[in-house]
């Protein structure tokens, strides 16, 4: 159980930090206690041991409270080649007690900062048609819908919104 000390604190002044697998137990926790469908705890073990898996969290002391994960496909070193880096953003998930503190916008906006640092074009995600919450958070972060997964969620039969948010500062116009 979460206390009310824990979960009154704004995101500002929660801790910030990159998860690794000795993080995969709080993950799980906190899996189960905001998603229908959350991943098990090996699944959140074995997401650690993937090069292009991420995950940064807020904490408060030794709870995790907030968490986004992410998986990253490089973008091209070659100057041949269009640019291709994509930050697909898994899960975002705040403690029940701790929501509408700042903590989603804080850690999706930690996301995509990483992103652009790491040359990626765009993010993307996928989203319950109605969570509300969670639209108004993505775009209001610059997302757009660009697509519809029909009943993509088992446990409902919701379908998914795929939303895409640009990562790359737009190029410069030549002058006339």
């Amino acid at each position: 159980m979460v206390s009310p000390e824990e979960t009154a604190k704004t995101a500002a002044e929660l801790d910030a930090r990159r998860l690794d697998a000795a993080s995969a137990r709080a993950v799980w926790e906190l899996e189960r206690r905001c998603f229908t469908l959350p991943w098990s705890e090996e699944q959140c073990r074995a997401a650690f041991g993937q090069p292009a898996f991420a995950a940064f969290g807020l904490w408060s002391g030794p709870r995790l409270l907030a968490y986004i994960s992410l998986y990253h496909i490089g973008a091209s070193a070659h100057p041949s080649y269009a640019p291709c880096g994509e930050l697909e953003i898994l899960n975002l998930a705040v403690e029940p007690a701790a929501r509408r503190r700042g903590c989603g916008r804080r850690l999706l906006l930690l996301a995509l900062q990483a992103g652009r640092k790491m040359g990626m074009q765009k993010a993307i995600l996928e989203v319950r048609e109605g969570n509300a919450p969670a639209l108004a958070l993505y775009r209001a972060s610059g997302f757009s819908a660009t697509g519809r997964r029909r009943r993509y969620y088992a446990d409902t039969g919701e379908d998914a919104l795929v939303l895409e948010c640009p990562l790359a500062e737009p190029a410069a116009r030549a002058p006339a």
